[in-house]
């Protein structure tokens, strides 16, 4: 059985090894089935990531569940979402933004801030649930005295789902605030307030890092890992924006035994931290 700090250590590993790979997999699509098929398999990927979705409702264990729902956010939003934005971006024929004749911001992204409305307005929903258990939402329940009402108890929550709209939320709502930062006749890339979302971002996930490897149970550690490696990927995000490095992983094609090394140890970690819960007791007595 995996014990803290391993359990956290692993689950923040595993996520984060996502976000490269999920930047491969778009890239690998739009070049293997090209301009005619990239959008029927990104529809058929949602399809497969509402199988996978509906597949771990069914279970009623803990870490099957979240596991399940983690990869079909994963699915949903890689397929249905990004691609329905590479979709309209090319439809109504949205030109790349280019920074010294290279592409800065490719055209979906231009396109994806414009979702800011319908984020904030279906947040509203998770931010007034009283079943909420997310520590930012909780914060504001209690600072602001907002009494939401009594909590059902864990054992009938729907775990699945619960992680697949945090990983879909979570990284809307981030590719969001990025891209609007980025974008120079709102902030730009220099911009203080830019430097303030980077430092910031660094902060808060190292605290959350520091809560996340106190975690002795993998499921829940699965849960928090995501908003934790998502907010720390900021820092990555805007670093290749500054040039820091280059963003290897939407070249797959030059970094090939890079990005393999990448799945491999994707792979690998991943079965570690499944393999020592697949004995786990149903949470809900059938």
């Amino acid at each position: 059985m995996l014990k803290k700090p391993l359990v956290g250590i692993l689950a923040f590993i595993v996520v984060l090894l996502t976000m490269p790979l999920g930047h491969t997999v778009m890239i690998l699509m739009e070049s293997i089935f090209g301009q005619n098929h990239q959008y029927t398999a990104a529809i058929l990927m949602g399809i497969l990531g509402v199988y996978i979705l509906l597949r771990g409702i069914k279970i009623n264990k803990e870490s099957q569940s979240t596991w399940l729902g983690f990869f079909a956010g994963l699915f949903i939003w890689t397929g249905w979402v990004e691609f329905s934005f590479i979709f309209f971006a090319n439809h109504l024929g949205i030109e790349a933004f280019m920074e010294n004749g290279e592409i800065a911001t490719k055209p979906e992204y231009l396109l994806l801030p414009s979702s800011v409305g319908v984020l904030m307005a279906s947040l509203l929903y998770f931010f007034f649930n009283k079943n909420t258990r997310c520590h930012f939402f909780n914060w504001f329940h209690r600072n602001l005295k907002l009494q939401m009402g009594k909590a059902i108890s864990g054992k009938d929550r729907n775990f699945a789902t619960i992680t697949a709209m945090e990983t879909i939320y979570i990284t809307w709502f981030f590719y969001i605030v990025l891209l609007l930062i980025y974008d120079d006749s709102i902030l730009g890339d220099r911009h203080w307030l830019t430097y303030v979302v980077f430092w910031g971002s660094l902060v808060w996930s190292l605290y959350l890092i520091i809560r996340l490897i106190k975690f002795q149970k993998i499921a829940p550690a699965v849960r928090y890992a995501i908003p934790t490696v998502i907010i720390f990927w900021n820092c990555i995000e805007i670093l290749g924006r500054w040039n820091f490095f280059n963003e290897f992983w939407i070249y797959p094609g030059e970094y090939a035994f890079e990005m393999g090394l990448i799945f491999t140890a994707f792979v690998v970690v991943t079965l570690l931290t499944i393999l020592p819960s697949a004995r786990e007791k149903s949470i809900i007595n059938t």
